[in-house]
């Protein structure tokens, strides 16, 4: 009888020990390996889509982010005019970022971070094409989707004179401050879009928040993000008041550089070099 005692009494710990385990595993953080690991695979779901699927999240994308550009204008337009009223009309500039994140629509700087991970890891030449292609798919596709907000902006009555005129005033803000300006400030706004795709995977429920908060501080620091600068670029190429040379030499391409300097070269492989022994053990 005494044997069988100590069975059940050893099952039971074991059963225990099995549960608590268990407890233990889901309340701790996700490990950087795993967290690479989960944005890697969405990487690679990523790069096996089909261009005519890239093309159209792109476009959905680039016109929802204008909603960065709108919020901030209705924000500006009427709220009384205080000393704090950057701060909080620069809230609005997170709601495109909202649509577009958790809408799970293809942005160009989400992918300086999703798809590079697995190019890492593979480190080939045909992975580095489909990156490639990817990445000019879903910039093109984002810009059409900028210029087709704008039009709609300037082209329709559908937005008040008195927040078009506040879209006008942040367009020009945003596209008059130089290449080297606009590239350095494009730096960490890369930074801060793939701190947040990192944090992604264990962000479940408080993901708005998360969003919301780093957006809010791209607007808040005066950074450049490219693709809602796209939106505000194409306000003022529309409106005749930017040209199409300084528009690319001296907005579009320096913070397109800036964006993936910050997002690629900074994060990304700083990322990639905290789990880079993990993964090569693996393999």
């Amino acid at each position: 009888m005494a044997p069988l005692i100590q069975r059940r009494v050893s099952r039971k710990k074991s059963q225990d020990a099995q549960a608590e385990e268990k407890s233990v595993s889901e309340a701790t953080a996700l490990s950087p390996k795993l967290i690479y690991e989960v944005i890697r695979r969405e990487g690679e779901e990523e790069l096996a889509r089909s261009k005519r699927s890239l093309i159209w999240s792109g476009i959905a994308a680039g016109i929802m982010i204008s909603l960065s550009v709108l919020g901030e204008a209705v924000f500006r337009t009427y709220l009384p005019d205080t000393p704090h009223r950057f701060l909080i009309e620069n809230l609005g500039y997170s709601l495109g970022f909202l649509a577009v994140i958790m809408g799970r629509m293809q942005l160009f700087t989400e992918n300086t971070i999703t798809t590079v991970l697995p190019i890492m890891r593979a480190k080939t030449w045909h992975s580095l094409m489909c990156m490639l292609r990817l990445w000019g798919v879903v910039l093109a596709a984002n810009v059409v989707g900028a210029f087709a907000a704008a039009m709609l902006f300037l082209w329709t009555p559908a937005i008040s004179p008195d927040v078009l005129s506040a879209i006008l005033d942040l367009s020009h803000h945003a596209t008059s401050m130089g290449a080297y300006q606009g590239f350095w400030r494009a730096i960490p706004a890369g930074v801060i879009v793939a701190l947040i795709v990192w944090m992604m995977p264990q962000a479940d429920e408080t993901s708005f928040f998360l969003i919301l908060v780093f957006t809010w501080l791209i607007a808040a620091g005066d950074f450049a993000h490219i693709v809602a600068g796209s939106v505000e670029m194409a306000v003022m190429i529309l409106n005749g008041q930017l040209g199409v040379f300084a528009a690319v030499f001296e907005f579009f391409l320096p913070v397109l550089a800036g964006n993936i300097v910050g997002g690629t070269i900074i994060f990304t492989l700083v990322a990639w070099g905290q789990v880079r022994d993990e993964v090569e053990e693996d393999k």
